[in-house]
């Protein structure tokens, strides 16, 4: 296939990919963390004043607020208790979106639309990246895998994180990989520079430090191996230090100057105390240490916030949430609720296409692996270093996100999906270039029938991308029963609530709602606030009840060993069938 044809399949699939992401975004209300992105982005660029939502850095959350310097929103004044309290993302969040006198569906149709952008430009740079080491073909085929992947679809149109840590993981690991390969001063500057940027993502790309040092390492010693033990050693130490030189660029040009800039109207006093009453109970006694004096340094404050905003994240990610799986009930997380939700969330076709990869990589590998297996696997990375750099991220990154405990959503290791998307389309396109042309004609139909598969699964789940699940998953009618959370009902089906209620003529609805809208802006009088834990005896008979998945399933859910939180108290409503469903993720119940 020419280069001219390519770019124009290329550019249909990213208009798709922005329209169905667009198109998708505009019936949904505002999700769980966009109730805090988007007030937190918005003060940041107003106030000059990073007191909200430190755990995650700004760079996403200034994004989503720009255009909404246009729109003369109100923002909660600087005497408002929840500007005052310490980090009162979720209440001031509440009071901006809803209390202020602003129009929501405003700010979420100006704030997602940069995410969406977001979302094309990660495309865009996966096809470009793809095409480069595998051609045309292999560009396109990941290009169409990700344009219809329904989780980065359901995520790329919100104001969160996820994907543009993937976007991160991608830009950065192509910058560092070509400083590698040619260390000249102005791949170090640009990759330095590529680095701070990417820091400013999310707080789980630290593990690109590791990453990138341990690639450093091997790249290294493989250029050098022939040589003498004084050599290698060397050239290991000169990468080590130019290494160091790419990161303290990012650090001091990127990471400092941003942080700067967003603590500028943040008194040292206020930053101090927040950082004390934050870490109090941090399990890294050291580090919060060191946190808290970089805090009183005025040279490392800016510094000081990013790391508090690091150790946040990490001491969330180490305690966990309380979630619902697979009829289970825990704050501890399961070692293999990613493998198992990565099953069910990831389309079918694609798992598919991932075993024929596999299975033709095996058949490959003729010889017994026993046959020097060192001089084999050297010359496959010297040959392959890009790809078995990707292989290297996706261990680390799998790895830590299995031994962690925040088991709130596939979202979580979504920054290792291109690379997954990429080994594969490279894979299917070397296993068709290996084949005899008489017989390639087979496989090809084989792979326009996944691929068709892929796109047919990711098109029937609009615009429900959020509650979508694979066949094996019981589709989006039926994930809720696995797992829910921000893998089926993050709250984004508050605005179907109310065309429900106004399409069925109903004048009162008790509701226990989890996300980030505010049920009562919504509904206004027909809206009775109803909490799962209450005795159901109380609840009155003779009317409408909407609950949540997420709230519905974890009072459904069985705790397991050592959980001694209140479960199973709305088990008492499977002796009744819901009578409708708002989108998919509330369900509607008429109590008799």
């Amino acid at each position: 296939m020419n280069n001219k044809i390519t770019y124009v399949v290329a550019t249909i699939l990213l208009i798709i990919l922005f329209v169905t992401a667009f198109t998708s975004s505009l019936g949904d209300s505002t999700t769980m963390d966009e109730l805090a992105h988007i007030p937190a982005g918005y003060s940041y660029l107003i106030r000059k004043d990073f007191r909200i939502n430190p755990e995650h850095p700004p760079l996403v959350k200034d994004l989503a607020a720009l255009p909404l310097l246009c729109l003369g929103l109100n923002f909660p004044s600087e005497n408002h208790p929840a500007w005052k309290g310490i980090n009162e993302q979720w209440w001031l969040g509440a009071e901006f979106l809803y209390h202020a006198g602003n129009n929501i569906e405003e700010i979420l149709f100006w704030s997602r639309l940069p995410m969406i952008l977001i979302l094309v430009f990660l495309g865009f740079f996966l096809f470009m990246w793809t095409k480069e080491l595998g051609g045309n073909i292999a560009g396109l085929l990941v290009l169409t895998i990700f344009s219809f992947s329904p989780t980065f679809i359901a995520h790329g149109r919100l104001v969160t994180t996820d994907v543009a840590a993937a976007l991160g993981v991608v830009m950065g690991s192509y910058f560092w990989i070509r400083f590698l390969k040619n260390p000249s001063w102005k791949n170090i500057l640009w990759t330095g520079i590529i680095f701070g940027i990417v820091m400013l993502f999310k707080f789980s790309l630290i593990l690109l430090v590791p990453f990138f040092g341990i690639i450093t390492i091997i790249f290294a010693f493989l250029k050098t191996k022939s040589k003498k033990p004084r050599e290698t050693i060397m050239e290991i130490a000169r990468y080590t230090v130019l290494a160091l030189i790419v990161m303290a660029i990012g650090v001091t040009f990127i990471i400092w100057p941003v942080y700067k800039l967003h603590i500028l109207n943040y008194p040292p006093s206020k930053q101090l105390s927040d950082t004390e009453y934050i870490l109090s109970s941090s399990p890294m006694p050291t580090m919060k240490n060191i946190c808290i004096w970089m805090a009183k340094n005025p040279l490392l404050r800016p510094l000081a916030h990013y790391l508090l905003g690091l150790l946040m994240a990490t001491q969330r990610t180490a305690a966990g949430n309380t979630v619902y799986f697979l009829g289970m009930i825990s704050a501890s997380g399961w070692r293999y609720y990613f493998p198992v939700v990565y099953l069910l969330k990831v389309p079918l076709g694609f798992h598919i296409l991932t075993l024929i990869a596999l299975c033709w990589i095996a058949y490959l590998i003729k010889k017994p692996f026993w046959e020097k297996p060192l001089f084999r696997i050297e010359n496959w990375i010297q040959s392959h270093f890009s790809e078995f750099s990707m292989i290297i991220f996706i261990l680390i990154y799998w790895t830590t996100s299995v031994a962690g405990h925040l088991n709130i959503g596939v979202r979580h290791i979504l920054p290792s999906f291109p690379f997954i998307f990429m080994l594969v389309s490279l894979a299917i396109v070397y296993l068709i270039n290996t084949i005899p042309q008489p017989k390639r004609k087979y496989v090809w139909s084989i792979i326009l029938i996944l691929l068709g598969w892929i796109i047919v699964s990711s098109l029937s789940a609009w615009p429900y991308y959020i509650s979508y699940f694979n066949e094996i998953g019981g589709g989006i009618k039926n994930g809720y029963k696995y797992v829910v959370d921000s893998n089926y009902d993050w709250g984004q089906d508050m605005k179907r609530l109310k065309i429900w209620l106004e399409k069925n003529k109903i004048n009162k609805i008790y509701v226990d709602y989890f996300g980030g809208s505010d049920a009562k802006y919504y509904l206004g009088d027909k809206y009775r606030k109803w909490e799962g834990t209450t005795n159901p005896d109380q609840f009155p008979k003779g009317n409408y009840l909407a609950v949540s998945a997420t709230l519905l399933q974890g009072g459904r859910g069985f705790p397991v060993h050592g959980f001694n939180q209140p479960t199973g108290y709305y088990r008492w409503l499977d002796k009744y069938k819901p009578i409708a469903r708002a989108g998919t993720s509330i369900f509607i119940y008429y109590i008799k």
